[in-house]
């Protein structure tokens, strides 16, 4: 899979895309990852990429001449790729989007800066348009960053457990069982007697049992859309008649 990243600040992405899965990613060839600088499709001696607002206010626009030129250039008479501006306008990116995106062979991102991209960008260049999250960063890098490891774990061949994407949180509408490892007593703490029964069935159920009590707990709102057992609902009626008891 290749990523195409648009950015005024490329070298911001040099640390983290050479380290860990994703390094390992990229050295395997599963994905390929092409910065562009947005500065080097700038008409002018002196590269402007922003210029102040039509109709007054603070900060500055990223003009539409250089993301234009950057994106067509690179990406040329290439059709069906998604054009993605990250952005804290866009759809939130969740683990259905990071799935959906996998499928593609090519995504380009586009990192908004300063008070954003004007709005001729959004109408006629992307067609996508993302956010992380319900806050503001400075621009659309770390957001990228985001997406590109999300994504890229998915991918066959990235991960040493291919089956581990299945039981990451999220993955299947609700969060992930609470892990464990040596030693089996930490400070007094004990590790749950079922994990080192060997007892597997026990060990399912357990683990089953915790996604649902930790979804609960932290993030009853994904209980309403997730797929759920007869004796899930079971489980969950039991926590909350607890509940209302104590």
């Amino acid at each position: 899979m290749r990523f195409d990243v648009f950015t005024l600040f490329p070298t911001m992405f040099a640390s983290p895309l050479e380290e860990s899965i994703l390094g390992r990613a990229r050295e395997r060839g599963i994905v390929f990852i092409y910065l562009h600088n947005i500065r080097d499709y700038a008409a002018g001696r002196h590269h402007i990429t922003d210029d102040a607002p039509y109709g007054g206010g603070g900060g500055m626009v990223m003009k539409p001449e250089p993301i234009f030129a950057a994106v067509e250039t690179v990406l040329g008479n290439e059709e069906d790729v998604p054009i993605i501006l990250l952005s804290p306008q866009g759809r939130l990116f969740t683990h259905e989007v990071a799935v959906d995106l996998a499928r593609h062979r090519r995504v380009a991102l586009l990192c908004g800066r300063y008070e954003g991209v004007d709005e001729r960008v959004c109408q006629h260049l992307v067609t996508d348009e993302i956010s992380i999250g319900d806050y503001v960063l400075s621009g659309g890098e770390l957001a990228a960053m985001v997406i590109i490891d999300a994504v890229t774990r998915l991918l066959p061949g990235t991960l040493g457990d291919p089956a581990a994407t299945f039981e990451d949180s999220h993955a299947r509408g609700l969060l992930e069982y609470p892990h464990y490892t040596r030693p089996p007593v930490f400070r007094g703490w004990d590790v749950p007697e079922v994990l080192r029964s060997g007892d597997h069935a026990a060990v399912t159920q357990w683990r089953r049992e915790q996604v649902l009590r930790r979804t609960w707990e932290r993030r009853p709102d994904l209980l309403a859309r997730a797929p759920l057992t007869a004796q899930d609902r079971e489980f969950l009626a039991q926590l909350e008649k607890c509940s209302a008891e104590h």
